[in-house]
Formats: structure tokens, sequence, C-alpha cells
């Protein structure tokens, strides 16, 4: 059972983001929405480590997560956050996505 390293990084860092938001500008939202992202987050990163072919809930956040914060990216052309974890979550939709298309039998002619 191989440990899901970079999902368990993300998780830490959305969730770290959400701690930030709410340092720096007290924003109640940016802590609430960190927190429950990251904690999904991490709940999927360690059902992959369980089983590789688990990844239904880091998908599902993560493509959420990037649209979300894709959304608010082009509304207000900030890198940071938004960008910022766009970009890293579409890395991460790319990464869980490749899995379901080596998981899928291919069929022949």
């Amino acid at each position: 059972m191989p440990i899901d390293i970079p999902g368990f990084a993300y998780a830490a860092a959305v969730a770290a983001g959400g701690i930030m938001g709410y340092v720096k500008s007290h924003s109640i939202p940016s802590l609430g929405a960190g927190l429950l992202f990251g904690s999904i987050l991490g709940y999927g990163a360690f059902q992959s480590s369980q089983d590789p072919q688990n990844y239904g809930v880091i998908l599902g956040s993560s493509a959420t997560l990037g649209g979300i914060m894709g959304y608010r990216f082009y509304n207000t052309g900030k890198i940071m956050p938004a960008g910022l974890i766009a970009a890293i979550s579409t890395v991460m939709v790319v990464r869980y996505s490749l899995r379901v298309f080596q998981s899928s039998p291919v069929k022949m002619q």
C-alpha cells in the first residue's frame, strides 16, 4: 500500500491556506472552507492510500475546489490564493483522472 504523499500534501496546503487566510484577514469563511476541503481531501488521500483505485472522493473534491477557485481567479485575477489553488487542483485532477483511464479496460476488436 503506497502512501499518497501528493494527496496528503495537497490536503495540508489547502487547510494551511484556510488558516493563513484567517490569520491575515480574520476571514471566517476562508478558515471554514480551508479546513472543510482540507479534511475532505485528506480523507480522499487516505482512501487512495488504502486502495489506489478508490480515488472518487479526492478526484471530486479536487475538481470542485479547482472550479471554485478558478472562477475566483477569473473574476479577481489574483494569483494568491485563487490562481495557485486552481492550478494545483488542476494538476491533481489530471493526476487522478489518469488513474481512471489506466484502470478502464481497453476493448480490442
